[in-house]
């Protein structure tokens, strides 16, 4: 699209060549704003991206979103460069967005530490003891807030406890539990 964009201009006669964008009702050249600037949208992107193929997609689809909406364009808002930017910007965003969200493929030699290993049976029946041992408004909050996900205020609307109070009914059964597993590693080593 960039090559055909960046021609010279219309071929007299030839009715493919004839844009809607040139000649409608908004008035907004799309030729005339990609030879004029095109190339800084280019060096935009460029810069924000670091990858001049992807920043040369953008600014493609800068001229495709320009396009489909040009009869959005006021030109007592804004000049065409600045509404061109403002456009250049979003889809650059989309494009940063969707690089961050996609997870790269990384050579096992270089490939971290596994976070979580498979859990002892031994320590399950460790915390299951643990959580044996604490009252039962005590336990019923940490299995509401840690296990069952729930929020402090969702448990309060169930419960009718404060939020306060359920938060130190957690903290200090996290810190009974805590207590527990640490007695049992010492006397296991």
């Amino acid at each position: 699209m960039i090559a055909v964009m960046g021609r010279a201009g219309p071929v007299p006669g030839r009715a493919a060549d004839r844009s809607p964008m040139s000649e409608g009702s908004s008035g907004l050249d799309v030729r005339a704003a990609f030879v004029e600037h095109g190339s800084s949208l280019l060096g935009f992107a460029v810069n924000a991206l670091r990858d001049r193929a992807l920043a040369e997609d953008c600014v493609q689809e800068t001229f495709v979103r320009a396009w489909r909406a040009r009869d959005s364009f006021d030109a007592d808002r804004g000049s065409v460069r600045t509404w061109l930017f403002a456009i250049e910007r979003r889809v650059v965003l989309d494009v940063y967005r969707a690089r961050t969200r996609t997870p790269s493929v990384v050579p096992l030699e270089h490939a971290p530490d596994p976070v979580a290993t498979v859990a002892d049976p031994l320590e399950r029946l460790g915390m299951a003891e643990g959580l044996a041992r604490l009252s039962d408004d005590h336990r019923a909050a940490v299995v509401a807030v840690h296990l069952e996900g729930l929020s402090y205020r969702e448990v309060s609307e169930r419960t009718g406890v404060p939020v306060a109070t359920l938060r130190t009914r957690v903290f200090h059964a996290l810190r009974a539990l805590r207590t527990h597993l640490d007695d049992q590693e010492t006397t296991d080593d």
